[in-house]
């Protein structure tokens, strides 16, 4: 490298330093500050004076009710939707990629739900699942005589229609993605795997599938990171009710920080939901890596 080249490499980093400086000060400042509120008595409403007070926000952590059940439907949200977001996902995008008339309207249409407000959305579905006036009720008793159900007063019913909420509404998006995937397959190898006589079920197990399986698995890890810091849809259809039953623990910080004011908790309660996306990070670019070898 000539000596007047290495002279003028500070020039680069001297144009990139401001994005440097703000990406500090929005991303790692706040993760820093995070990380030791946790360990801080923050509870403004009871006179907290950030003092240090080591694990005890942790330890009430396991001891909280509220958190636990908040947990477990962060783990149930997150694996069953996103199960049902590659299954139903790959399906669409199969059925948006094959030649028919008026495919390229259905392809823009079928995006909708996705560019719906998630506020909107969650307080539209809050309205269709009233167990006295909704739509779905309304729907299914059209087939069923008499049908009524309140769906949004038991837990288990109302955790059901959170996920088929989020379903609905990130599905077309999860497919379109897919979508360009499979267009990058060419048609040779079909008519290929057809002449050796492969029907449609080998085809998509030994053709489609291996071509598809890295960019599902890649683009699963983003959706993954939305299913566990998404309240938004929690927030509008169901406040975290009945019960608590489908407060996930992005909207439990939400109450403990703006709420409660209890924001040493409420840090304590995001670093755990950190590590957990940590994990469920790991694991996916575990399976990406087991894919591509």
């Amino acid at each position: 490298m000539k000596e007047g080249t290495k002279k003028r490499m500070w020039i680069p980093w001297l144009m990139i330093l401001p994005v440097i400086v703000i990406r500090c000060l929005t991303t790692l400042y706040p993760v820093v500050m995070t990380f030791i509120n946790s360990f801080r008595d923050l509870n403004i409403i009871n006179g907290g004076t950030g003092t240090f007070i080591g694990l005890k926000n942790y330890a009430r952590l396991l001891q909280d009710d509220k958190i636990a059940s908040s947990m477990q439907f962060t783990i149930i949200f997150t694996v069953v939707s996103m199960i049902f977001h590659i299954i139903l996902g790959v399906a669409l995008a199969m059925m948006l990629n094959m030649k028919f008339k008026g495919k390229k309207f259905l392809r823009t249409i079928v995006l909708i739900p996705w560019a719906m407000p998630t506020i909107v959305a969650g307080r539209a579905a809050r309205w269709g699942f009233n167990g006295t006036y909704g739509f779905v009720n309304d729907l299914i008793s059209r087939f069923v005589a008499g049908f009524h159900f309140d769906w949004l007063v038991q837990v288990d019913t109302a955790r059901i229609a959170v996920i088929i909420v989020d379903l609905w509404k990130d599905v077309p998006f999860f497919a379109i993605l897919v979508l360009a995937s499979l267009q990058y397959i060419s048609d040779d190898i079909y008519e290929a795997a057809k002449i050796d006589g492969a029907g449609a079920l080998r085809t998509f197990w030994s053709i489609t599938i291996p071509n598809i399986a890295k960019t599902v698995m890649l683009i699963s890890i983003f959706f993954t990171m939305w299913r566990i810091t998404n309240f938004e849809l929690v927030y509008a259809m169901t406040s975290g009710g009945p019960y608590d039953g489908t407060s996930v623990l992005s909207y439990r910080i939400l109450i403990e920080a703006f709420n409660n004011l209890n924001l040493g908790y409420a840090s304590a309660i995001a670093i755990v939901l950190f590590l957990l996306m940590l994990l469920l990070s790991g694991l996916n670019l575990f399976a990406v890596k087991k894919i591509s070898d």
